[in-house]
């Protein structure tokens, strides 16, 4: 008798636990999301931002340089933060160091590359 009572409760216990997902499968879709962040988005821009850091500081006097803001001009002074660019004969801006875009000779080359 007791049998009889038993059986709709295992039954029932069975198909709860067939209905359940493996706890690693319902994670998967969530770790292939982040992998595909990490390698389009995050890894070239940590690349990019390095790259950056480097050049920033390999700069000293006397290079020409370009700024983010499209100024072309030759480092006269350097400080932790500010570099002095003379933009034209006697005429000197400061520029903070993080708005740096790259060095003149770069783009140069790019534009002789493409004649």
């Amino acid at each position: 008798m007791l049998d009889f009572l038993m059986t709709p409760v295992m039954a029932q216990e069975a198909a709860a636990a067939a209905g359940q997902p493996n706890a690693l499968s319902s994670f998967l879709p969530m770790i292939a999301v982040f992998a595909i962040f990490y390698f389009l988005m995050i890894r070239p821009q940590a690349k990019k931002a390095k790259e950056e850091q480097a050049m920033l500081s390999q700069l000293g006097k006397g290079e020409e340089i370009f700024t983010k803001s499209g100024l072309f001009g030759t480092i006269t002074g350097i400080t932790d933060k500010v570099i002095t660019l003379e933009i034209a004969e006697g005429t000197k801006v400061k520029v903070l160091r993080s708005h740096i875009g790259g060095k003149a000779d770069s783009i140069f080359k790019k534009t002789e590359e493409k004649k």
